[in-house]
C-alpha cells in the first residue's frame, strides 16, 4: 500500500510539473503579444489632461460644475482609449484595472456616457541642446552605447523581410503602409506586371518624415518608377539645419536609378532603387524608433508583414513557370532559374528563394536583380555580417510559433506519466 501511495504521490507530482512547464512556456511566448498593451499611455494622458483640474475631479464631486464637466470629459477620453487598447491589453491586470476604475469613477461623478472629450495636455518643449537631433550622438550619452538597430526590405514581387526577420511574399495591390509610426510614414503602390501570369511589383513609394520638435517640419519623399529623384518633393536635397548639420539629407550614387537617405535625427536610413520594372526600399532603424507606436497603427508590412490572406507560398508550382521556356533553351525552365539564381546568390537563403520566385513568376531574367539589390542593402546595414543571409523557415501561415513547442512539452509530459504508471504497475 505504500509503495502504491508513494507511487501515486510521485504521478500526480510529475503531471502538475508538466503542467507547470507548459504554462510558462505558453507564457514566455506569447509574452511579445502582450507586450504591445500600452495602458500606461492612456495613464499617463490622463494625468496629463486633470492636472489643470486641481482636485476639482477627484474629491468626490465637491469643486466646481466647470471642473467635475472637465473631469468627465477627461474621463471619458480615458474610456476611449483603454477601448482602443483592448484588443493589444486582452489578459493585462492594469487594464482591466483600469477600464473598472473609469467605470466607478463615472459613476461616482455623474458623468454622462456620452459627451466632449479632452486632449492631453502638451508638454512644455525647453530648447534642445546642439546634439539633440543627432539620434545616434544623444543615444550613446544617453546610454554609453550605441542603438539597437533593425532592418526591412522590401523588393521584388514584393518580398518583405521585416523588422523581425521575417519573410513573406505578399500577393497586395493598392497602396499599403510598410512603416508607420512617430517619426515616418512609409507607403508602397504595387500593380500587376505585364506579362507575368500574377506577379505584382512595386510602382510607386512614398515617404513622410514627420514634424520632429525643432529639429524637422515634415518633408517628403516619393519614387515612381523609371523616376527615382535625389530630391525631396519640393525639390530639397537637405532640411533641418542646425548648427550647420542636417537632420534629413539625400544623395545618390545612380541618379534616377537610387537615392540614399539619412534621417539624423532618428538615426535611420532609407536606400529606394528600381531594379528592372520594380521599386525597393530598405530601411535602418534604430528599435526604438521602428517600434514608437501605437495598437491602432497595426498595419505595416516592415513590423508585422502581409495581412495573411495576402500571402503566396515563395515558390510557385512549375506549371505557372512556362513562361520562362521562352527565354532558356531547356525543357525544364525551374532548373534554369536554379542555375541562374545561383550564379547570382550562392547562399541558399531568402533572397536565393526570391530571385526563383520573380524568375519562375515573371520569365524576365532581370526580374533577378531586385534580390542582389536587396542582399546589398542589407549588406550595408547590418554590422554583423552573420545576421545577413535569413535561412527560410517553411511555417504554415497564421500558425502559432508556440504550438509545436506546447505539442512537445505535452508529449514530454505523456511520456513522463506514462512512465510513473509503469513502475506503479
Amino acid at each position: 500500500m505504500g509503495t502504491l501511495a508513494l507511487c501515486s504521490h510521485y504521478s500526480q507530482l510529475s503531471w502538475k510539473r508538466s503542467v507547470i512547464v507548459a504554462m510558462l512556456l505558453f507564457h514566455l511566448c506569447c509574452l511579445q503579444v502582450w507586450a504591445s498593451c500600452r495602458i500606461l499611455r492612456c495613464n499617463s494622458d490622463f494625468v496629463a489632461v486633470t492636472l489643470d483640474l486641481g482636485g476639482s475631479g477627484g474629491g468626490g464631486g465637491g469643486g466646481s460644475r466647470e471642473g467635475n464637466a472637465g473631469y468627465c470629459s477627461a474621463l471619458r477620453s480615458y474610456a476611449m482609449c483603454t477601448r482602443r487598447m483592448a484588443r493589444a491589453c486582452r489578459g493585462d491586470l492594469a487594464y482591466h484595472s483600469a477600464v473598472q476604475g473609469i467605470e466607478d469613477l463615472l459613476i461616482q461623478h455623474s458623468c454622462p456616457r456620452t459627451g466632449p472629450t479632452a486632449q492631453p495636455r502638451p508638454l512644455p518643449q525647453a530648447p534642445i541642446s546642439g546634439d539633440a537631433c543627432i539620434y545616434e550622438k544623444g543615444y550613446l550619452q544617453r546610454e554609453g552605447r550605441t542603438p539597437d538597430y533593425l532592418h526591412c526590405g522590401v523588393f521584388g514581387d514584393p518580398h518583405v523581410r521585416t523588422f523581425r526577420d521575417e519573410f513573406q511574399t505578399c500577393a497586395v495591390q493598392g497602396a499599403w503602409p510598410l512603416i508607420d509610426n512617430e517619426y515616418l510614414y512609409v507607403q508602397a503602390t504595387s500593380a500587376p506586371m505585364r506579362g507575368g501570369a500574377y506577379a505584382t511589383a512595386l510602382i510607386t513609394i512614398t515617404i513622410i518624415f514627420k514634424n520632429w520638435r525643432q529639429c524637422i517640419e515634415q518633408q517628403i519623399y516619393q519614387a515612381e518608377l523609371d523616376n527615382v529623384p535625389a530630391a525631396f518633393l519640393d525639390g530639397s536635397v537637405t532640411s533641418g539645419e542646425r548648427q550647420g548639420q542636417h537632420s534629413l539629407s539625400i544623395h545618390s550614387d545612380l541618379p534616377g536609378r537610387q537615392a540614399e537617405i539619412r534621417a539624423a535625427h532618428i538615426g535611420t536610413t532609407l536606400v529606394v532603387r528600381q531594379s528592372g520594372r520594380s521599386l525597393g526600399l530598405s530601411v535602418r532603424s534604430p528599435s526604438a524608433i521602428a517600434e514608437a507606436f501605437t495598437p491602432e497603427q497595426d498595419l505595416q508590412l516592415c513590423v508585422y508583414g502581409c495581412p495573411p490572406s495576402q500571402r503566396l507560398e515563395t515558390l510557385p508550382s512549375p506549371s505557372s513557370s512556362s513562361s520562362l521556356s521562352s527565354s532558356s533553351s531547356s525543357s525544364q525552365p525551374s532548373a534554369a532559374a536554379h542555375v541562374h539564381c545561383a550564379a547570382l546568390l550562392p547562399a541558399r537563403d531568402i533572397y536565393y528563394q526570391a530571385c526563383l520566385f520573380d524568375l519562375l513568376a515573371t520569365g524576365d531574367l532581370n526580374s533577378s536583380m531586385a534580390a542582389v539589390a536587396a542582399l546589398e542593402d542589407a549588406r550595408g546595414m547590418f554590422s554583423d555580417p552573420n545576421k545577413v543571409h535569413l535561412l527560410l523557415v517553411g511555417k504554415a501561415d497564421g500558425s502559432s510559433p508556440c504550438l509545436p513547442l506546447i505539442l512537445a512539452v505535452g508529449v514530454l509530459s505523456e511520456h513522463l506519466l506514462a512512465l510513473w504508471t509503469g513502475r506503479c504497475l
